[in-house]
């Protein structure tokens, strides 16, 4: 081959491969932050890691909770329809993946055809009958010259990972209304408890005052305030006996156990979770699936946006065949039987009246609202962190102070019940206690739960936890 031809060929597989490696339309780059640096309530001097506790609600140490989060993992109905949505992804990651390959086919076969002689071609030459059989393999491939294909495999690609994201969003989101179910239920029976002391207490009163009665020491009002006072009770049995059994259904559900039976236990046999350390950067939220999921359909709508620019330039298209054709089967793959076809082809849009134009502007302002949901989930998420750590703290003064006056209120009961008992107070400042000190019993509980939930809305907040910088020292 003369030195000027192979020079020639050279340069136009240099040219076409230096154009196989561009591809149209802006590359990704993740938008600059609106958020500070720390949250408002932690610390500017601690500093904190990133790395995520994938099972956040083992630190509660509760046996019957761990066995309900992974029956929920293997059996909610919501988290199966996610997986198959990521199984999706996944295929339709993998079909744009293969339009960067070429395509081969093979085809085969054979007919038996006669020619009529009294067409316009079959009058000089006569009818005539004669067999074709054909085998041959066939391949087709579009040069990617603008990255089209490599657009559209980006674009897939940011799905699946989308779906793959939305998945453990919706797994964070199951596993904390189910934590948050379990602790309303525990803060339920351990209302009952209280209630059904307070009930055996005011049954107690009654009688107490109803043998005063009939000895003529106490009067009327005071037993219909005794009776009164245990009708308020027995009806409070009943409200945290409804809200405990419609948590149980609900926990069902999450969990995909219809008619779930939970065994009774105490509120406060639950350890409260660590404290998250001070000095929680922002940048931990970029660990949150929904975040992710946010950043990864921003990534596919930059794409779409190359895929339309695209369409501004020509299409090369390299089509072959090759093979082996003859009248009778034992020839088919003899030397002279051989086939063979070669061609490029070439498309580009001379007018389309502003079509391709309009689809690139549709594809830029999909791009810029997908900026603004990705900016807003970021902001959402610095919100809720910086909720969960000022419940978690106030819940944890407000309980504190609750306990202390549950001890204040025991302290005042216990002396208007000798005082009462010695004739010095009347059955009405007993009462006063008896529901002061019922009062501050509920509202402990529910600060108590209050708390844990507090931590339960952090570690989603988080994406699923923290880990103590101490941990990693060393």
């Amino acid at each position: 081959m003369p030195a000027f031809k192979k020079n020639r060929l050279f340069l136009a597989l240099t040219v076409t491969i230096f154009l196989a490696g561009c591809a149209v339309g802006p590359d990704y780059a993740r938008p600059s932050s609106t958020l500070p640096e720390q949250h408002k309530e932690a610390t500017a001097t601690a500093q904190a890691v990133a790395p995520i506790n994938p099972e956040w609600w083992t630190l509660f140490n509760d046996a019957t909770l761990n066995q309900l989060v992974q029956q929920t993992l293997a059996a909610n109905q919501d988290l199966q329809a996610a997986l198959a949505r990521l199984e999706a992804g996944e295929a339709a990651a993998r079909e744009a993946g293969a339009e960067l390959y070429p395509s081969i086919g093979l085809a085969a076969n054979g007919s038996r055809n006669r020619i009529s002689g009294e067409t316009f071609s079959g009058q000089n030459s006569g009818s005539a009958t004669y067999n074709n059989r054909r085998a041959a393999l066939s391949l087709s491939y579009e040069v990617d010259l603008w990255g089209r294909v490599r657009r559209s495999n980006e674009v897939a690609r940011a799905e699946m990972l989308a779906s793959r994201f939305g998945r453990d969003s919706i797994q964070l989101t199951l596993i904390g209304q189910l934590v948050n179910e379990y602790l309303a239920l525990r803060s339920n029976e351990a209302q009952l408890e209280v209630t059904r002391q307070t009930l055996a207490s005011r049954q107690e009163s009654l009688k107490i005052v109803q043998a005063r009665l009939d000895a003529g020491s106490a009067s009327g009002l005071e037993l219909a305030q005794a009776e009164s006072q245990l009708n308020a009770a027995q009806g409070q049995w009943s409200q945290f006996k409804r809200l405990r059994a419609l948590s149980e259904n609900q926990i069902g559900l999450l969990s995909g156990q219809p008619g779930l039976k939970i065994a009774s236990a105490s509120l406060e046999q639950l350890p409260l979770p660590p404290t998250p350390p001070t000095g929680l950067p922002s940048s931990l939220l970029e660990a949150r699936p929904d975040v992710r999921q946010a950043e990864e359909k921003l990534i596919a709508a930059n794409a779409r946006i190359g895929v339309a620019k695209a369409a501004y330039f020509p299409a090369i298209g390299l089509t072959g065949l090759y093979g082996s054709e003859s009248a009778a089967l034992s020839n088919l793959f003899t030397s002279s039987a051989g086939i063979w076809t070669a061609a490029i082809g070439l498309t580009m849009p001379i007018f389309d009246a502003g079509r391709t134009g309009a689809r690139v502007d549709q594809a830029t302002a999909a791009q810029a609202e997908n900026v603004a949901n990705y900016r807003k989930t970021l902001q959402t998420a610095f919100r809720e962190v910086s909720d969960a750590i000022v419940n978690l703290h106030e819940f944890a003064n407000e309980e504190a102070a609750f306990a202390a006056q549950v001890e204040a209120s025991k302290r005042a009961f216990n002396l208007a019940q000798k005082r009462y008992d010695s004739g010095y107070s009347g059955y009405s400042d007993l009462l006063d206690t008896q529901r002061t000190l019922n009062t501050a019993q509920l509202l402990y509980l529910a600060s108590r739960k209050n708390r844990l939930g507090a931590s339960v809305d952090l570690f989603k907040a988080l994406g699923g936890g923290w880990q103590d910088p101490a941990s990693n020292k060393g």
